[in-house]
């Protein structure tokens, strides 16, 4: 009887938490950049590819449908035709890059995500970036950041790959939110083609799920029931 209880509080668990944690609709609307060119002027569009969980790499517009926890990379260094890079011995001086996209669902708010940003800077390159996370449903903003990445040429930059990994909580959870993410890339005042080199690698987000310590918790009860079972 016992181990029927085990059994049946494991299940319950595991069941609870597959709800909680599947069901995710993500819909990209935007990820594509453009570089500028300063002499002769000229500006050129370049679509920048993503993967959704495994699925990928797309292209935006894209709408997915993921039964596990919403990850969204975009690819920035294989932007088609160009990646999101100025100087390095190119003819562009500097660049935009926007990334649009929502997460809806009927499930378990989301409570944050684990935010991930690389790239390149040296001499007078320099990234800057924003990031903004809405509640779809209110209108209220979650989160709101932003962020320089700078060259040796300015005051307390430095060359060579720049970047982080961090985990970000949401002002409130949510089921329904819009992100908006902008980066800006220049090499300005350096001499192109040159040395001079910014260069956005990488842009992710791994969303976490309210609450997702049932997820582990679910894992640890299924696992002892296992090892029990075997023993007998």
């Amino acid at each position: 009887m016992k181990g029927l209880k085990i059994l049946s509080i494991a299940l319950s668990i595991t069941a609870v938490s597959a709800a909680l944690a599947s069901g995710w609709t993500v819909s990209v609307s935007t990820s594509n950049g453009i570089l500028f060119q300063a002499s002769p002027p000229a500006s050129f569009t370049t679509n920048v590819p993503f993967i959704i969980n495994n699925s990928g790499p797309l292209f935006s517009p894209t709408t997915t449908f993921v039964s596990g926890l919403p990850q969204i990379t975009f690819l920035t260094s294989q932007g088609n035709p160009y990646p999101i890079l100025t100087g390095d011995g190119t003819f562009f001086t500097g660049g935009t890059y926007t990334a649009a996209y929502t997460i809806t669902s009927t499930k378990a708010p989301l409570i944050g995500f684990n935010f991930v940003l690389q790239g390149f800077v040296w001499d007078l390159g320099q990234i800057i970036w924003q990031k903004k996370v809405v509640d779809l449903n209110t209108s209220q903003i979650l989160y709101n950041g932003s962020g320089v990445f700078s060259g040796a040429s300015y005051s307390g930059g430095s060359n060579g790959m720049v970047g982080f990994s961090q985990y970000i909580n949401l002002a409130r959870p949510s089921s329904n939110v819009q992100v908006i993410e902008t980066f800006i890339v220049h090499v300005d005042g350096a001499r192109v083609p040159g040395t001079s080199t910014a260069s956005l690698l990488l842009v992710e987000q791994d969303w976490v799920p309210e609450p997702a310590s049932m997820l582990a918790l679910s894992a640890g009860l299924t696992g002892l029931l296992l090892r029990r079972r075997a023993k007998k």
